[in-house]
């Protein structure tokens, strides 16, 4: 059965579709083909997914599958798209009340650390290692992900870090770039370690000691002495 044609003026700022609220009957349907899409393209990946495995998993006709989304492809977007937006709903640390820390060291340990957890999350770290696996033929995820990410935690970064210059505790001529060296420091190692060795179990002590040690490198190079 060939792929549907659907209306391409529902897409996002990435090229990602936008789904509608459907009604509640229909919503239970399209419920279950996201939930079976997603268990299996985490499972096998794009290329691999078959949608014969996502209609079975999904308790749905083929011709309901491709009515809701049309082709493989769309499907994909959709799925992906939805749950990277739904996954960072609400898990970002805030940044908010940095500026004003009375022991910006502390506060600085402690908002890198929760940030690295939430990242090393499982649900977190498959998503992360699919999308990297189809970043080629799928370059809106990757472009999306990055702009989830930045606005949850680097841009109020930014934001705080500048405020610390403004008040004096810093001194930071290019805070995007500190910003990026405080991230890679503290929470890019461990991402990195677990993205490509899955098996490897997070060792709170070690993850703790990397925290705190990205942090210290940072502020030995912009306190203000």
């Amino acid at each position: 059965m060939g792929a549907q044609t659907l209306p391409d003026d529902v897409l996002d700022a990435y090229g990602i579709p936008v789904l509608p609220d459907p009604a509640s009957a229909t919503a239970r349907k399209r419920q279950a083909i996201i939930d079976a899409a997603l268990a299996e393209f985490l499972a096998e990946g794009y290329a691999a997914a078959s949608m014969d495995a996502i209609t079975q998993r999904s308790g749905v006709s083929k011709a309901t599958v491709y009515k809701h989304f049309g082709s493989k492809e769309r499907l994909f977007l959709a799925v992906i798209g939805g749950v990277l937006v739904r996954t960072y709903a609400g898990v970002a640390p805030g940044a908010s009340g940095l500026a004003e820390a009375p022991e910006p060291r502390a506060a600085l340990v402690r908002l890198a650390g929760d940030w690295a957890r939430t990242l090393l999350r499982p649900d977190i770290m498959a998503l992360r290692r699919l999308v990297i696996g189809e970043i080629d033929r799928f370059p809106q995820l990757g472009q999306l992900w990055y702009r989830l990410t930045y606005d949850m935690y680097n841009g109020p970064l930014i934001e705080a870090v500048t405020a610390l210059d403004a008040r004096g505790t810093l001194d930071v001529p290019d805070p995007e770039l500190a910003v990026q060296q405080l991230v890679a420091a503290t929470v890019g190692v461990p991402q990195l370690v677990h993205t490509f060795a899955p098996a490897t179990e997070v060792d709170e002590e070690a993850l703790d000691r990397q925290v705190a040690s990205g942090v210290d490198l940072f502020l030995a190079r912009y306190a203000r002495a």
